[in-house]
């Protein structure tokens, strides 16, 4: 067994010190992970990528809802959904607060761009919610391509996939999430 997941067993069971010592072994990757993540984010998010780690980190190993994993690849996996989560919960915040969730308000001029606008991902959330109880593969394919920032054999190998089914499914979900928000590839600038 790798140091890994022994440390990542003992540290589910509530041993702080394995916990303490499974950061350093897992932190570049999942440094690496928040990086790509907030790449695609507005500048000027309130949210950076080390604050993202540590928020991811602390949802997996500290918190109450703590989901069971057996192995490196489920935990990549997870902190990349816990990442997306932290993301879309944070966009929540800010759109709420942006339609009068208990700030000043403020004249239409000193309004933000639509890059700063957190409601694309909100969209994109809901969106891939739908797609999960349609074809919950690829969903996870996305999930980890597009908010854990890994490529599509990169995804294939966390999932235990084929490469030709990993990128059938992504290929599926892009075509879907682009339809289900009303996106072209030439809007989106994305392939």
């Amino acid at each position: 067994m790798c140091d890994v997941t022994r440390l990542l067993e003992a540290a589910q069971a509530g041993d702080r010190q394995a916990a303490a010592e499974l950061l350093p072994l897992v932190y570049d990757e999942l440094r690496r992970l928040a990086a790509a993540r907030m790449a695609a984010e507005a500048p000027g998010h309130t949210l950076d990528a080390t604050a993202l780690v540590h928020e991811a980190y602390i949802r997996l190993i500290g918190g109450e809802n703590r989901p069971t994993l057996e192995h490196r690849r489920q935990f990549v996996a997870a902190a990349a959904e816990a990442m997306r989560r932290i993301l879309v919960d944070h966009a929540r915040r800010v759109r709420a607060e942006k339609r009068g969730g208990g700030g000043a308000r403020v004249p239409i001029d000193d309004l933000a761009s639509p890059a700063d606008d957190p409601t694309d991902w909100v969209q994109v959330d809901d969106a891939l919610e739908r797609l999960a109880t349609l074809d919950p593969g690829a969903a996870e394919i996305v999930r980890l391509k597009v908010y854990g920032g890994a490529s599509v054999e990169d995804a294939a190998e966390l999932l235990g996939l084929s490469r030709a089914s990993a990128y059938r499914d992504w290929a599926f979900a892009r075509a879907w999430l682009r339809d289900a928000l009303g996106r072209s590839e030439q809007k989106s600038g994305k392939r």
